[in-house]
């Protein structure tokens, strides 16, 4: 197919173009910065250059990856998110619709899952264990609630005119450092999050490829993409009050492989991410999960996520460019 692909010289765009395009797919990218994979630079809130774009290159199908993202809170305003959040997901799927497109993938987030006494640690049944029937959803901030409105603007235009919708609700795969954790940090954070809320880029990006090409039999629905836990629901309390003990369980030798590398375990874990139904309706699993951890300290391999904390994305790179006026 020809695909339209926004947030082309992003992170998880520049993974998941090539893979589009390695599987048959003539992909043309959108994005605000130039990039190896971005044939057009432009916003998404400009309908008149999304409209074009579907006509030029004969666009058959849309993959919405572009965004603001929550680190962009302090750089724009709300207007800002609301214009490319919210503005930008309707006219693309708008104008999907009007060139005659059957499907439509829009790249969410687990965030705007995150309540806030969800964020304030576990429940009163211990780890909250959240698939996509959790709720009430209450973001916390404007870039959960841009995408959320932009969820329900999606599933509007399915409603109205049948367009096949994958909404998929990608957990944490970015490369840089949490601006929000001190302790633990780098890689040993990210290896702690493949228990529970984190996926790697190259299975984020295998799902949209695997979504794209099952959405006719998806129809509608919503997707939480996670590594798949080692844990079960019955392990919620315990995950709260003693989070080393229930590893120990599934990974007897998590322990010693982590102190060898001078790692901890999490003492706790408040939320758990359910990507089963993924697995359930397009067959999709990611490849890499804490075991896949445990396997390169145990091996003395590279591990199985990126892990830069100098990487910059961007549009922030190209903010700090000198003017050259």
């Amino acid at each position: 197919m020809r695909v339209l692909l926004t947030g082309s010289s992003g992170w998880l765009g520049r993974c998941l173009a090539p893979l589009l395009a390695r599987n048959g797919h003539e992909v043309t990218g959108l994005d605000v910065v130039p990039g190896r994979h971005t044939q057009v630079v432009g916003t998404v809130a400009d309908r008149a250059l999304i409209d074009r774009t579907m006509s030029e290159y004969g666009i058959e199908a849309v993959i919405h990856g572009g965004a603001l993202h929550k680190p962009d809170i302090v750089r724009y305003p709300r207007q800002a998110f609301v214009d490319v959040n919210v503005t930008g997901t309707l006219n693309l799927i708008e104008a999907a619709v009007a060139a005659g497109n059957d499907r439509f993938l829009f790249t969410s987030t687990t965030s705007l899952m995150i309540r806030s006494d969800v964020r304030a640690g576990a429940g009163a049944e211990g780890a909250w264990w959240m698939d996509e029937d959790f709720g009430p959803i209450e973001p916390r901030n404007i870039y959960g609630i841009t995408k959320l409105a932009a969820e329900q603007a999606c599933r509007l235009v399915h409603r109205e005119h049948g367009i096949n919708l994958a909404i998929l609700r990608t957990g944490r795969f970015f490369p840089e450092d949490d601006d929000t954790h001190e302790a633990p940090a780098g890689e040993n954070l990210k290896a702690n999050e493949l228990l529970n809320r984190r996926l790697t880029v190259e299975d984020a990006a295998a799902a949209h490829l695997a979504a794209l090409e099952a959405a006719p039999q998806i129809g509608c629905d919503t997707f939480i993409l996670s590594a798949p836990p080692p844990f079960a629901r019955e392990d919620a309390e315990e995950l709260a009050r003693d989070a080393r003990a229930v590893i120990a369980r599934y990974h007897p030798d998590a322990a010693d492989l982590y102190a060898a590398k001078g790692w901890v375990l999490p003492d706790s874990i408040d939320r758990v991410y359910d990507p089963s139904r993924a697995e359930r309706r397009f067959g999709w699993r990611a490849a890499s999960d804490f075991g896949s951890v445990l396997a390169a300290l145990r091996d003395g391999t590279a591990l199985p996520f990126a892990h830069d904390p100098d990487y910059t994305s961007p549009i922030i790179a190209q903010e700090q460019q000198p003017c050259m006026c």
